[in-house]
């Protein structure tokens, strides 16, 4: 295996090595994150980024979390399709740079052989990571769902468990959902509005998620997972322009 650089020793990896999470891959990091500091140097705190393993989200504790909930959904329908690995190689690669790929995509083969409570799974993650960080997860989630262009049903309830664990909303839930599986009422559903609502709700439902879903809240897990959280705003911001146009104000 490749050494831990880059994305992952830089953001961190405290809590995700504790709990649930650390039973699932606790193994595997602990034998390269140990191989990477002998060869290195470098100090367990410094690979951890100094910092307590409790209540802080960082890129490496978000990738961890990430593979594990990756996995679930990928065998929530008995059968893990190379499409399904071939999104998370490319996501990977994209996300952490191809030094960091080799790792984390050998973990996520290793937790595909795995069976794991997943509710205390997204338990942990949900008590350790902060909100917004969840919802980058979630949104995650709906990619690898529609890897192959499919959304089926036992994918959608797999990602439901884990919102339920994670402490998502029913609303931003569905919010997210709209945004990779169209309806009639798309713009709306994305803005957790009604048809029927009224300019000022509907201004400020969109005020409300421009806040919550903008880049900035993610700031502390690098550029890589800004830039997921900026086409979620994107498609915010697209959505509320449609209803603008449709109904004149």
């Amino acid at each position: 295996m490749g050494k831990w650089t880059g994305t992952i020793i830089g953001g961190g990896i405290g809590w995700a090595l504790l709990g649930p999470l650390g039973a699932i891959f606790g193994a595997y990091i602990g034998s390269m994150l140990s191989e990477d500091s002998k060869r290195s140097g470098y100090s367990g705190d410094y690979i951890r980024g100094g910092a307590s393993p409790y209540g802080d989200t960082r890129a490496g504790d978000f990738a961890v979390a990430m593979l594990s909930l990756f996995a679930y959904v990928s065998k929530s329908d008995k059968t893990v399709r190379s499409s399904e690995i071939q999104y998370v190689k490319k996501f990977l690669v994209e996300k952490f740079g191809k030094q960091n790929t080799q790792d984390l995509l050998y973990l996520y083969k290793e937790i595909l052989k795995k069976d794991y409570n997943i509710h205390a799974v997204a338990g942990q993650i949900g008590e350790h990571m902060d909100y917004y960080s969840r919802l980058e997860l979630v949104h995650v989630l709906f990619g690898i769902a529609g890897a192959d262009r499919v959304f089926q049903k036992v994918e959608l309830q797999a990602i439901q468990e884990i919102c339920v664990g994670l402490g998502i909303t029913a609303k931003d839930y569905e919010s997210i959902k709209s945004i990779f599986i169209g309806n009639n009422n798309q713009a709306y559903s994305i803005l957790n509005v009604q048809l029927e609502d009224d300019v000022e709700t509907i201004k400020k439902s969109y005020r409300d998620l421009a806040v919550k879903y903008h880049p900035d809240k993610v700031a502390s897990l690098g550029p890589e997972i800004q830039q997921l959280a900026e086409e979620k705003f994107k498609a915010i911001n697209d959505a509320y322009q449609n209803i603008r146009k449709e109904r004149g104000f």
